[in-house]
């Protein structure tokens, strides 16, 4: 019984910190449209990604209405994942965070010929501060282009690149099979 003390001790003192999820959504406060280009998204799913007992961020993903989250992902459809943080996270470690990702998801040579751009997209992160919203939206026809807070930081055609990035959250073998699978849920 002993033994167990510390580890009820610490799972009692985290309780505080596990916000219920349709708390937290409601924080996020998602818009249920989003005009991207010509075309009017709809709000599809939207969850929260919890990191040892902490809620990191709410994320939401839009398509096209009459677009399932699959049919999106799977073609050149226009999406957009907004991504709201309910805590600091620091630059370096977020980059960390997706090149490990990149890396067990892309082979070297999509990695080599993504390094430029991919470079120039991680230049215009900055500390994430608890409030701060980023969103990557995909337009068909267009490109990425990547939201710091609803301003446009960042932009390319290259459709490569776009399914790559969007792929950390959404592809097999990302960032969290669970965040995953309800984002794309049907």
């Amino acid at each position: 019984m002993p033994r167990s003390l510390p580890l009820l001790v610490l799972l009692l003192s985290s309780l505080p910190l596990l916000a219920d999820d349709s708390e937290r959504l409601r924080e996020a406060n998602f818009p249920a449209q989003y005009a991207l280009d010509r075309t009017q998204l709809e709000l599809k799913n939207q969850s929260v990604l919890t990191y040892l007992w902490t809620d990191a961020y709410a994320a939401a993903l839009y398509t096209a209405p009459r677009i399932s989250p699959r049919q999106a992902l799977a073609a050149r459809h226009s999406k957009r994942l907004e991504l709201y943080y309910f805590r600091d996270i620091d630059r370096e470690d977020v980059i960390k965070a997706a090149w490990r990702i990149l890396r067990r998801q892309q082979d070297s040579d999509s990695l080599r010929r993504l390094q430029l751009e991919l470079d120039a997209l991680h230049t215009n992160f900055r500390d994430i501060r608890r409030g701060d919203r980023y969103a990557l939206n995909y337009a068909a026809g267009s490109g990425l282009n990547l939201e710091r807070n609803g301003e446009t930081v960042f932009f390319s055609r290259n459709t490569e690149l776009a399914d790559a990035y969007l792929g950390i959250w959404l592809a097999p073998d990302g960032l969290s099979d669970t965040l995953r699978n309800r984002l794309l849920a049907d």
